[in-house]
């Protein structure tokens, strides 16, 4: 039997570093190739020593497809084509082509330019890793090779993110990257029409979490920053550039309008001017209302949010800052927290999920004493919150998505463990369909029982459809009677008629016929005549004639009676039936085997 491997690199029972090794149809896939914010050794890239211990990754993978630009889903990328090396095409969308070489220099300048390591990509790595790139329309079917396809769906989460379905022959498998079910500001939701995939790969990051009204969230934060603002705290807010920042900048902008504040709203990266470049250039990804507005008034355009310098940060009185990056490991946003954290009326606001072995998560668990490096000691007596803007699917739309592609089986990616497990047992329970969740470098091997796509004629729907048949249905098989034509890769079940007229050939009946010994002393006359009246009682709405030729007719079955040469007490009976009535045929033969009932 044909079967799919799934091994993951990277955000196997973990998020960060996602890294899916996909095996279907003789062909190896690569989906996502990111980077672990939680770690700077060796284990910061997935370990591609898997694929092959030596040589080049070119002669093992088909393709590699990223599902867009956060760098816990590409930033190896560069590492893995130009280092280890891989000249084969990556697929990605257009807006993930054009952001993601700027994340991955701004990640290249904070490791190598700030922290001085070695053994990384360079600037010139990364532009040729670039120019491997293949770009991907949404709903557009690319051809891999004359047996490997993809196609991309829409799946909110950032801009440019996409959903990706994987298919040789009848085989496929759809991964999902990180997708969001609930539209929010300036994206719309995630969609994929009901392709009915033999695995379903998907994010579980809040596998255990149902988030409550998006409204009232956005009220809750809008009230912290306020309240945090009126006793001359400074909220911070970490970000990753693109995404979460346009979501949260859209609605302090509106409430700083509405409520006439004065207090000052900045952004610390020269990220946003291109940021914003980039929503305008890629508008037909953000939500209707924006497509609507736009022409009106840019909603990426603000009046009251400022770009940010470094010496801001010790100005006296309230403001607000959002910096980058999202999970305070690295960069501007670590910078501000050291100074602001000795402070009770300042505020940290974590937006997103944060990764185990960042500070943003251990901050998140109650830590207030936080080594930093060079073994000094940070105090945190800022307020510490977390409001979860995350555009990642909660439970409930997890189990959405499921509804909506109808998989034949789950397998569970990018999540942890013990939330990954109790999802797991939801899916099993109420979809009745295996679910998996393989841990980084495990591989989970799924048969597959190809299905083969026939059409059938309307000729032939609308004969069965006059007979009284119910329609097919796909959740209550039937047998229909038809010829089958395969022409140019295809099938197509027609009427016998309609493939005697297509292919030009003469019609031949085929009929089976079957001899019956009767014990009856009686004339033939008499014998058919009883044959007649003993079917007539047994079979109720068919059609049963005595003809004057001398023989029974049931539907297309013809009966005759013929006397025995060797014993004239005995007669022959001869059904003869085409080959649709088959089991009625049979069925008569049976009955008339048994003999005909006496006369009284």
């Amino acid at each position: 039997m044909p079967e799919i491997r799934v091994t993951p690199l990277g955000a196997g029972q973990d998020v960060g570093r996602s890294c899916i090794l996909v095996s279907i149809g003789g062909k190896n896939i690569m989906l996502d190739c990111g980077m672990h914010m939680g770690y700077n050794d060796d284990r910061r890239f997935p370990d591609f020593s898997y694929i092959t211990q030596n040589g080049r990754l070119t002669d093992f993978l088909d393709c590699v497809i990223i599902s867009h630009f956060h760098l816990d889903h590409c930033g190896a990328l560069p590492y893995m084509s130009e280092m280890v090396g891989y000249d084969g095409p990556i697929y990605m969308t257009h807006p993930t082509k054009a952001i993601c070489p700027i994340l991955l220099e701004d990640f290249r300048k904070i490791t190598v330019d700030k922290k001085g390591e070695t053994n990384f990509f360079t600037s010139q790595m990364i532009k040729d890793c670039m120019k491997k790139v293949v770009p991907l329309n949404l709903h557009q079917t690319v051809q891999v090779d004359d047996e490997l396809e993809i196609k991309a769906y829409y799946a909110g989460h950032v801009l440019g993110a996409a959903m990706v379905q994987i298919k040789v022959g009848s085989e496929s498998v759809v991964y999902t990257g990180d997708y969001n079910m609930t539209p929010d500001r300036h994206l719309g939701a995630a969609w994929i029409d009901k392709c009915r995939p033999d695995i379903l790969i998907s994010e579980s990051t809040y596998a255990t979490t149902i988030r409550d009204s998006k409204r009232c969230r956005e009220r809750d934060f809008l009230k912290k920053v306020h309240e945090s603002i009126e006793r001359g705290g400074k909220v911070l807010i970490p970000v990753f550039a693109l995404g979460r920042a346009q979501e949260l900048c859209i609605l302090l902008e509106t409430f700083w309008e509405r409520m006439n504040l004065k207090a000052p709203i900045y952004f610390s990266t020269g990220l946003t001017e291109k940021a914003n470049h980039y929503y305008k250039l890629f508008i037909t990804w953000t939500n209707q209302k924006i497509r609507k507005t736009f022409v009106q008034r840019n909603m990426f355009e603000f009046k009251h949010i400022k770009p940010f310098d470094r010496s801001y940060a010790d100005n006296p009185g309230p403001m607000v800052v959002f910096a980058t990056p999202g999970m305070l490991h690295a960069g501007q946003s670590l910078q501000i927290f050291k100074k602001w954290a000795g402070n009770e009326k300042n505020m940290v606001i974590m937006p997103g999920y944060c990764v185990q072995g960042t500070i943003g998560h251990k901050i998140l668990n109650g830590q207030r004493k936080l080594e930093m490096e060079g073994r000094s000691t940070l105090d945190v007596k800022l307020q510490v919150e977390y409001m979860s803007f995350s555009a990642h699917a909660d439970a409930k739309g997890i189990m959405q998505l499921i509804r909506m592609a109808e998989p034949r089986n789950m397998l569970l990616v990018h999540g942890e463990a013990v939330k990954m497990e109790f999802l797991k047992g939801k899916i099993e329970q109420e979809f009745s369909i295996n679910c998996y969740m393989p841990a980084n470098g495990e591989t989970e091997t799924v048969t597959t029982n190809p299905s083969v796509p026939v059409d059938i004629s309307l000729n032939l729907l609308k004969r069965e459809m006059t007979l009284g048949g119910p329609l097919p249905d796909l959740k209550k098989p039937r047998t229909m009677h038809g010829t089958l034509i395969m022409k140019e890769n295809s099938l197509k079940l027609v009427s016998s008629e309609q493939a005697l007229k297509e292919l030009g050939l003469n019609e031949h009946q085929l009929r089976f016929t079957c001899r019956v010994q009767l014990q009856d002393p009686h004339s033939e006359a008499d014998t058919l005549h009883r044959v007649y009246t003993h079917i007539k009682s047994v079979l109720k709405g068919y059609t049963i004639q005595h003809l004057p030729d001398g023989t029974v007719m049931v539907d297309s079955i013809v009966i005759k009676v013929s006397a025995s040469a060797e014993d004239a007490s005995s007669k022959i009976l001869l059904l003869s039936w085409s080959y649709q009535d088959e089991d009625l045929g049979s069925f008569l033969s049976n009955l008339l085997k048994k003999g005909l009932p006496s006369i009284c």
